[in-house]
Protein backbone atom coordinates (compact mmCIF):
# COMPACT_ATOMS: atom_id res chain seq x y z
CA UNK A 1 0.00 0.00 0.00
CA UNK A 2 1.17 3.72 -0.46
CA UNK A 3 1.23 4.84 2.86
CA UNK A 4 2.01 7.95 4.25
CA UNK A 5 3.21 9.40 7.61
CA UNK A 6 2.22 13.02 8.53
CA UNK A 7 4.04 14.69 11.02
CA UNK A 8 2.33 18.41 12.19
CA UNK A 9 4.69 20.47 13.64
CA UNK A 10 3.54 24.29 14.00
CA UNK A 11 5.92 26.79 15.25
CA UNK A 12 5.36 28.23 18.68
CA UNK A 13 3.73 26.91 21.58
CA UNK A 14 2.13 28.83 24.23
CA UNK A 15 2.81 25.94 26.71
CA UNK A 16 6.75 25.73 26.29
CA UNK A 17 8.48 27.69 23.59
CA UNK A 18 9.40 26.11 20.52
CA UNK A 19 8.27 22.74 21.57
CA UNK A 20 8.54 20.70 18.66
CA UNK A 21 12.46 21.49 18.35
CA UNK A 22 13.82 21.67 21.86
CA UNK A 23 16.63 19.45 22.08
CA UNK A 24 15.85 16.41 24.36
CA UNK A 25 19.10 14.26 25.24
CA UNK A 26 20.50 15.91 22.81
CA UNK A 27 18.60 15.84 19.71
CA UNK A 28 15.41 18.12 18.32
CA UNK A 29 12.21 16.75 19.50
CA UNK A 30 10.81 16.30 16.55
CA UNK A 31 14.12 14.29 15.33
CA UNK A 32 12.75 11.12 17.53
CA UNK A 33 9.54 10.93 15.55
CA UNK A 34 10.84 11.41 12.32
CA UNK A 35 13.37 8.39 12.43
CA UNK A 36 11.00 6.23 14.12
CA UNK A 37 8.74 6.50 11.05
CA UNK A 38 11.62 6.19 8.51
CA UNK A 39 13.55 3.21 10.37
CA UNK A 40 9.62 1.43 10.30
CA UNK A 41 9.86 1.10 6.57
CA UNK A 42 6.25 1.00 6.46
CA UNK A 43 6.13 4.74 4.61
CA UNK A 44 6.45 5.95 0.83
CA UNK A 45 6.77 9.24 2.09
CA UNK A 46 7.70 10.85 5.41
CA UNK A 47 6.56 14.29 5.54
CA UNK A 48 6.18 17.31 8.01
CA UNK A 49 3.45 19.78 8.33
CA UNK A 50 5.12 22.99 9.87
CA UNK A 51 4.64 27.09 8.95
CA UNK A 52 8.31 27.45 9.90
CA UNK A 53 11.65 27.96 7.75
CA UNK A 54 13.25 26.62 10.74
CA UNK A 55 11.33 23.50 11.64
CA UNK A 56 11.39 22.61 7.63
CA UNK A 57 15.36 23.11 7.81
CA UNK A 58 15.58 20.74 10.47
CA UNK A 59 13.09 17.94 9.32
CA UNK A 60 14.86 17.51 6.18
CA UNK A 61 17.47 17.18 8.16
CA UNK A 62 16.85 14.22 9.81
CA UNK A 63 15.09 13.07 6.59
CA UNK A 64 11.98 14.14 6.25
CA UNK A 65 9.94 15.74 2.71
CA UNK A 66 8.76 19.48 3.76
CA UNK A 67 7.12 20.16 0.20
CA UNK A 68 5.35 22.81 0.76
CA UNK A 69 4.31 24.89 3.84
CA UNK A 70 0.85 24.90 6.19
CA UNK A 71 -1.60 27.36 5.14
CA UNK A 72 -2.65 30.47 7.24
CA UNK A 73 -5.51 28.66 8.32
CA UNK A 74 -4.32 25.58 8.69
CA UNK A 75 -1.70 27.16 11.33
CA UNK A 76 -4.39 28.88 13.57
CA UNK A 77 -5.47 28.00 17.14
CA UNK A 78 -8.77 26.63 15.88
CA UNK A 79 -7.34 24.14 13.62
CA UNK A 80 -7.40 20.31 13.86
CA UNK A 81 -4.72 18.18 13.46
CA UNK A 82 -7.41 16.88 10.85
CA UNK A 83 -7.64 20.04 9.38
CA UNK A 84 -3.92 19.41 8.88
CA UNK A 85 -4.70 16.29 7.19
CA UNK A 86 -6.66 16.81 5.13
CA UNK A 87 -4.98 20.07 3.54
CA UNK A 88 -1.80 17.67 3.59
CA UNK A 89 -3.77 14.95 1.46
CA UNK A 90 -5.20 17.89 -0.97
CA UNK A 91 -2.12 19.31 -1.62
CA UNK A 92 -0.14 15.84 -3.19
CA UNK A 93 -3.27 15.23 -4.82
CA UNK A 94 -3.05 18.56 -6.41
CA UNK A 95 0.63 17.57 -7.41
CA UNK A 96 -0.40 13.93 -8.87
CA UNK A 97 -0.06 11.70 -5.51
CA UNK A 98 -2.39 9.85 -3.46
CA UNK A 99 -1.93 7.23 -0.60
CA UNK A 100 -3.81 4.12 0.62
CA UNK A 101 -3.30 5.05 4.22
CA UNK A 102 -1.89 7.97 6.50
CA UNK A 103 -0.65 7.70 10.27
CA UNK A 104 -0.70 10.62 11.90
CA UNK A 105 2.50 10.94 14.09
CA UNK A 106 2.26 13.52 16.74
CA UNK A 107 6.42 14.90 17.82
CA UNK A 108 5.21 14.97 21.16
CA UNK A 109 5.59 11.35 21.71
CA UNK A 110 9.09 10.68 21.33
CA UNK A 111 9.51 7.17 23.05
CA UNK A 112 6.96 5.59 20.58
CA UNK A 113 8.89 2.73 18.91
CA UNK A 114 9.34 1.37 15.40
CA UNK A 115 7.74 -1.75 16.54
CA UNK A 116 4.91 0.41 17.68
CA UNK A 117 3.81 1.64 14.20
CA UNK A 118 4.29 -1.89 12.58
CA UNK A 119 2.28 -3.44 15.13
CA UNK A 120 -0.28 -0.89 14.14
CA UNK A 121 -0.25 -1.70 10.39
CA UNK A 122 -0.20 -5.86 11.57
CA UNK A 123 -3.84 -4.96 13.66
CA UNK A 124 -5.63 -3.08 10.78
CA UNK A 125 -4.66 -5.77 8.73
CA UNK A 126 -5.81 -8.74 11.04
CA UNK A 127 -8.69 -6.76 11.91
CA UNK A 128 -9.51 -5.44 8.41
CA UNK A 129 -9.42 -2.37 10.10
CA UNK A 130 -10.32 1.04 8.36
CA UNK A 131 -8.39 3.15 11.73
CA UNK A 132 -6.27 1.83 14.03
CA UNK A 133 -5.67 4.54 17.24
CA UNK A 134 -3.05 4.02 19.92
CA UNK A 135 -4.12 3.94 23.90
CA UNK A 136 -2.51 3.32 27.19
CA UNK A 137 -3.94 2.04 30.25
CA UNK A 138 -4.59 4.47 32.95
CA UNK A 139 -1.95 5.31 36.31
CA UNK A 140 -5.39 5.02 38.18
CA UNK A 141 -8.39 4.18 38.37
CA UNK A 142 -11.81 6.88 37.52
CA UNK A 143 -12.96 5.48 40.64
CA UNK A 144 -10.88 6.57 43.14
CA UNK A 145 -10.99 9.92 41.39
CA UNK A 146 -13.75 12.50 42.11
CA UNK A 147 -14.43 16.05 42.92
CA UNK A 148 -13.72 18.65 45.75
CA UNK A 149 -15.92 20.48 47.63
CA UNK A 150 -14.77 24.36 48.85
CA UNK A 151 -14.16 22.86 52.18
CA UNK A 152 -12.26 19.80 51.07
CA UNK A 153 -14.07 17.60 52.80
CA UNK A 154 -13.67 13.78 51.98
CA UNK A 155 -16.41 12.75 53.18
CA UNK A 156 -18.16 11.70 49.96
CA UNK A 157 -14.85 11.52 47.76
CA UNK A 158 -15.17 7.63 47.57
CA UNK A 159 -17.69 6.28 45.23
CA UNK A 160 -19.99 3.82 45.98
CA UNK A 161 -18.44 1.61 43.33
CA UNK A 162 -15.14 1.67 44.89
CA UNK A 163 -15.84 0.74 48.04
CA UNK A 164 -14.25 -1.83 49.65
CA UNK A 165 -12.35 -2.63 46.56
CA UNK A 166 -8.91 -3.02 46.22
CA UNK A 167 -6.79 -1.54 42.99
CA UNK A 168 -6.48 -4.89 41.50
CA UNK A 169 -10.28 -5.51 41.60
CA UNK A 170 -11.09 -2.69 39.51
CA UNK A 171 -12.08 -2.48 36.31
CA UNK A 172 -9.29 -1.36 33.87
CA UNK A 173 -9.11 1.86 32.21
CA UNK A 174 -7.95 3.14 29.34
CA UNK A 175 -7.32 6.55 27.85
CA UNK A 176 -5.99 7.95 23.92
CA UNK A 177 -1.79 8.42 24.32
CA UNK A 178 -1.46 10.58 21.21
CA UNK A 179 0.97 8.54 19.61
CA UNK A 180 -0.76 7.04 16.81
CA UNK A 181 -3.25 7.60 14.81
CA UNK A 182 -3.63 5.45 11.58
CA UNK A 183 -6.48 5.32 9.27
CA UNK A 184 -7.23 4.32 5.67
CA UNK A 185 -7.64 7.62 3.37
CA UNK A 186 -10.93 6.49 1.74
CA UNK A 187 -11.97 5.84 5.16
CA UNK A 188 -10.92 9.20 6.22
CA UNK A 189 -12.58 11.16 3.26
CA UNK A 190 -15.94 9.22 3.58
CA UNK A 191 -16.05 10.00 7.07
CA UNK A 192 -16.67 12.63 9.75
CA UNK A 193 -14.38 11.08 11.98
CA UNK A 194 -12.08 7.82 12.61
CA UNK A 195 -13.67 6.12 15.16
CA UNK A 196 -17.11 4.88 14.08
CA UNK A 197 -16.11 3.06 11.27
CA UNK A 198 -13.98 -0.30 12.20
CA UNK A 199 -11.91 1.30 14.47
CA UNK A 200 -9.98 -0.68 16.76
CA UNK A 201 -7.60 0.63 20.11
CA UNK A 202 -3.67 -0.42 19.45
CA UNK A 203 -2.41 -0.47 23.31
CA UNK A 204 0.97 0.46 24.03
CA UNK A 205 2.86 0.56 27.06
CA UNK A 206 3.01 3.34 29.69
CA UNK A 207 6.73 4.42 28.59
CA UNK A 208 5.94 4.10 24.59
CA UNK A 209 2.92 6.83 25.99
CA UNK A 210 4.69 9.83 27.09
CA UNK A 211 2.98 12.49 25.90
CA UNK A 212 5.43 16.20 26.32
CA UNK A 213 3.08 19.37 27.67
CA UNK A 214 4.91 20.66 29.91
CA UNK A 215 8.47 20.76 31.79
CA UNK A 216 7.56 17.68 33.88
CA UNK A 217 6.96 15.53 30.61
CA UNK A 218 10.22 17.18 29.21
CA UNK A 219 12.46 15.47 32.62
CA UNK A 220 10.82 12.25 32.65
CA UNK A 221 10.86 11.61 28.32
CA UNK A 222 14.89 12.95 29.22
CA UNK A 223 14.80 10.45 32.02
CA UNK A 224 14.46 7.33 29.93
CA UNK A 225 16.29 8.15 26.80
CA UNK A 226 19.03 8.37 29.00
CA UNK A 227 18.60 4.69 30.58
CA UNK A 228 18.68 3.52 26.98
CA UNK A 229 22.11 4.77 26.28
Amino acid sequence: MRNIAIIPARSGSKGLTDKNIRELAGRPLIAYTIEAALKSGMFETVMVSTDSTRYAQIAREYGAEVPFFRSREASSDTASSWDVVREVLDKYQEAGKAFDTLMLLQPTSPLRTVQNIREAYEEMEEKEANAVVSLCEMEHSPQQCNVLPEDLSLEKFIRPSAKGKRRQEMERFYRFNGAIYLVKVEAFRRNAGIYSDRCFAYLMGRRESVDIDDEFDFAVAESFLNMKQ
